[in-house]
């Protein structure tokens, strides 16, 4: 997960094909970014529930 600024920029890579789930760039993966924490918990939740694999 990287995150940036004062109020934070939190990121992950996703392949969906994989169900895989990154906190650092991957070739071929989504980058989805978040500037709300919580907004970026809960996607990893809903992954998390998906049964997705995290790197």
């Amino acid at each position: 997960m990287e995150q940036e600024g004062k109020k934070g920029l939190w990121r992950i890579w996703v392949d969906t094909q994989q169900r895989i789930v990154s906190f650092h760039a991957e070739d071929g993966y989504q980058l989805m970014e978040f500037r709300d924490h919580e907004l970026f918990l809960s996607c990893v939740d809903q992954y998390t529930g998906k049964q997705y694999r995290y790197q």
